[in-house]
């Protein structure tokens, strides 16, 4: 009883810690075990205004914010396509998913598609994944679950919007709507200061780590974007990093909890109105 409570508390506050020095490697086909935390990690990982607006009984779709149907969407759709990836480069490889019964793969690919949401947890050794498997779960850890919650990453409701903008400015259009409401370009300048402040402290983290170690950039990115995003994911070469390697781990997990949300409160508190304007001049794009 007390080890189901210590994995429940740890799934649903994305910690991935858990009691087994295998971590969940050997439940990796028990979907009595791995769909109740995937579940845990979601409800944790969509934030807790959306959990609060939810429990107020919001008419499903139409009564939902733009921030609820950002982090809904956006969780779906990553949820949807990371398992899909997850299977597809997976399913036949001997190292992985290929020794496993049909329904044993598909439990295995919902976590693959759940845990790197910055949960932590692993069903499988990502020292034996295929490097594309290791590209689609960076991504996937980078943008990370929604914001206010249990989750780490730059947070789906950033991602959307800079997907958003940049669709909009694609199709000629000045102002950048999501549903039928618009949103501020003060809005937009945070979701970009987060997102390029985290790709800095990614790039920055994984080149000093490749200069005091000697692992390949696949790995040493896998350990900084885990490190940035709070996850806990590894290739398997955590143990065996240097002391200089683990404070930069460490140094990425504190920029990367506190660091972005605290850029994104400073910039809507700092936030003025100017009382003059500037000339305008256009720079050469591209």
């Amino acid at each position: 009883m007390a080890r189901r409570a210590f994995h429940s508390i740890s799934a649903f506050n994305n910690a991935g810690f858990s009691l087994f020095s295998d971590n969940l490697i050997p439940f990796v086909t028990d979907p009595w075990i791995i769909l109740p935390i995937c579940i845990a990690v979601i409800t944790g990982g969509i934030g807790f205004p959306v959990i609060i607006e939810l429990l107020r009984g919001r008419t499903f779709h139409k009564g939902w914010s733009v921030h609820v149907r950002l982090t809904i969407y956006g969780t779906l759709l990553l949820l949807i396509l990371g398992t899909g990836l997850f299977a597809w480069f997976e399913w036949d490889r001997a190292e992985t998913l290929g020794p496993l019964s049909t329904g044993g793969r598909i439990v295995a690919s919902i976590a693959g598609g759940v845990f790197p949401r910055t949960a932590g947890f692993n069903s499988i050794n990502y020292g034996d994944a295929a490097p594309e498997t290791l590209l689609i779960t960076n991504i996937l850890m980078f943008i990370g679950g929604g914001s206010a919650g249990t989750a780490g990453g730059i947070k789906i409701t950033t991602f959307l919007v800079l997907a958003f903008a940049i669709w909009n400015e694609v199709r000629g259009r000045e102002q950048v709507t999501i549903g039928h409401r618009s949103i501020s370009s003060s809005v937009q300048r945070q979701a970009l200061s987060v997102a390029l402040l985290g790709i800095a402290a990614v790039v920055l983290g994984t080149l000093l780590l490749l200069v005091s170690t000697e692992y390949s950039l696949d790995q040493v990115l896998f350990e900084s974007i885990s490190a940035f995003a709070t996850v806990g994911l590894s290739t398997g070469i955590t143990y065996e990093l240097p002391a200089s390697a683990e404070l930069v781990l460490m140094a990425l997990m504190f920029i990367g909890r506190i660091g972005t949300i605290t850029v994104a409160a400073a910039l809507a508190l700092t936030s003025r109105p100017v009382l003059y304007k500037l000339p305008q001049e256009r720079p050469i794009i591209g």
